[in-house]
């Protein structure tokens, strides 16, 4: 075979092998691990994924050999390419002008086809080139096991797991960054970040407190409250007994209107009253609405660590947080400057 033709296949081969190495670090490294643990975790997961996890899981490992297969194509090929090349030119009694040039036109093929382009072709595919990579990556591994090994030995620091995590502030980042970039809408945006917003809550800040909630005596009759239902739009009502905290149970208005409809005056809020759920009213509103969420209908009864009566709340005065209509009350003047 003709030497020129050697040396270009040759040539073909460094540039092949460092572009490949070049372009699936660049995807290892770029692809998105929370969308590649949803691949992995499906029933029927993507072909490579939950291989492509395994192998970013161990990214100090994986990244090792990546690093020893691409330095053995970028330099001890492009050693090897420049002695045969010397080899192959002195034959032809080119070598004096022809070696420096193929010297500088291999570096700048490397450069360019087996690092820049490759890098920026596996960042902007990263997740398909990445699966299609994972089981030759993982077979270069066990090949490579041995020195790997070593290596660790001698770099303790490559052996640390990568494992998913985040926190809060960074899913607001993520949520504002979304909505800047058109991928979500501003106001899911707004609600995610609203969600977070109900751990700093408690029933306490969201109750209508006692004074202001609405309550009957139980043992009053349905036609001398008849008033106050028409009047007050609350849709639940808290029965009261004789004693001080004595709450009988909570009454639906529209329960209350319909027996005044069918003409039962004479019974009492007592009589048509459903049992209590009390919450303490320092729970947090984000487990106050996984409560709601077994069970919507109703409101609760807020005490205080006495078991005291101090307000009721909604599964809307929670949805209302969510839903941004709900502001901190702010402290009066007096309070204020006090």
């Amino acid at each position: 075979m003709n030497d020129l033709l050697v040396l270009v296949l040759l040539v073909a081969v460094v540039l092949v092998g460092s572009a490949a190495c070049s372009g699936v670090e660049a995807a290892l490294l770029t692809v998105n691990p929370v969308r590649l643990h949803e691949l992995a975790d499906r029933p029927k997961p993507v072909r490579g994924a939950r291989r492509l996890a395994q192998l970013r899981q161990r990214l100090g490992r994986t990244l090792s050999v990546l690093v020893v297969a691409n330095n053995g194509f970028n330099i001890f090929g492009s050693l090897m390419l420049g002695g045969y090349a010397a080899h192959v030119f002195g034959r032809y009694g080119v070598e004096g002008p022809a070696l420096p040039l193929f010297s500088v036109g291999l570096t700048l093929l490397v450069m360019l086809l087996g690092e820049i382009l490759p890098k920026a072709l596996g960042s902007k595919l990263a997740l398909p080139v990445a699966l299609a990579a994972a089981p030759a990556l993982h077979l270069l591994g066990q090949l490579m096991f041995p020195l790997v090994l070593l290596l660790e030995r001698v770099l303790p620091a490559i052996t640390a797991e990568n494992e998913i995590n985040t926190d809060e502030e960074e899913i607001r980042l993520l949520a504002r960054l979304g909505s800047q970039k058109g991928q979500i809408e501003a106001d899911e945006a707004a609600m995610i970040a609203k969600v977070f917003q109900l751990n700093d809550l408690t029933a306490r800040d969201l109750m209508t407190p006692r004074v202001a909630a609405p309550t009957l005596r139980g043992a009053s009759r349905l036609s001398e409250t008849r008033e106050v239902l028409l009047s007050t739009p609350d849709p639940w009502w808290v029965v009261l007994g004789e004693e001080v905290d004595e709450i009988l149970g909570v009454a639906s208005r529209e329960r209350l209107l319909a027996a005044l409809l069918e003409g039962h005056g004479q019974r009492t809020p007592a009589d048509l009253s459903e049992p209590v759920e009390y919450v303490p009213e320092m729970i947090r509103a984000d487990r106050l609405l996984t409560g709601f969420r077994r069970n919507s209908g109703g409101v609760r009864v807020v005490v205080d660590e006495f078991g005291g009566f101090v307000g009721v709340i909604g599964a809307e005065a929670v949805l209302a947080v969510l839903a941004g209509w709900w502001r901190r009350p702010q402290p009066a003047e007096g309070e204020a400057g006090a």
